[in-house]
């Protein structure tokens, strides 16, 4: 029996092919978008599978999602799995201790790392991995910054002058009187 794919409007027409030619989307709709757009060409399922690299069954899978769903068929179901295993406290916790500054907790460095915050909230009974914690960061719409750079308040008060002059064209810092 060979599979079909469905009469689609003028609007669907045009927005998978977009979804097929972009290069921001996901590489997965794009792949998907792409079966779609090579039987709208007339191939059937095996043709477009040696063609793709793909698997037959991969290809007569999305050209059913897409005759049952249309293009939402093409997007990605959410994938159940494990539970979450922090709870909304630890999850606050975690959240609260990045918004803090070190010092304010009795700190010796004066902004967070991954590996620091992992370290602090391990201290406070909160084991946790790095990853978890982008995670908890990213759900929570906080964008986390890069490691301390030369723009950053140092640690050690005497940084500049145990540093010296970085170049003639730098101002030298002098000690306050």
């Amino acid at each position: 029996m060979t599979l079909h794919l469905r009469e689609l409007s003028d609007d669907e027409r045009t927005d998978v092919q977009r979804i097929a030619r972009s290069h921001t989307l996901g590489a997965g709709l794009v792949r998907r978008a792409q079966i779609i757009v090579h039987a709208m060409g007339g191939l059937k399922a095996e043709r477009i599978a040696t063609r793709m690299d793909l698997c037959g069954n991969t290809v007569r899978y999305w050209l059913n999602r897409f005759n049952a769903r249309g293009l939402d068929g093409l997007k990605e179901d959410v994938r159940t799995g494990r539970p979450p295993t922090y709870s909304a406290e630890q999850r606050s916790a975690v959240i609260a201790a990045a918004l803090t500054r070190p010092s304010e907790l009795g700190l010796p460095f004066a902004a967070w790392t991954l590996d620091r915050l992992v370290s602090y909230l391990s201290e406070q009974g909160i084991a946790m991995r790095r990853s978890r914690i982008s995670e908890i960061f990213i759900r929570e719409g906080l964008k986390w910054r890069q490691d301390e750079t030369g723009f950053g308040v140092r640690v050690d008060p005497d940084f500049a002058p145990k540093r010296g002059p970085s170049s003639s064209s730098t101002r030298r810092h002098r000690p306050a009187a």
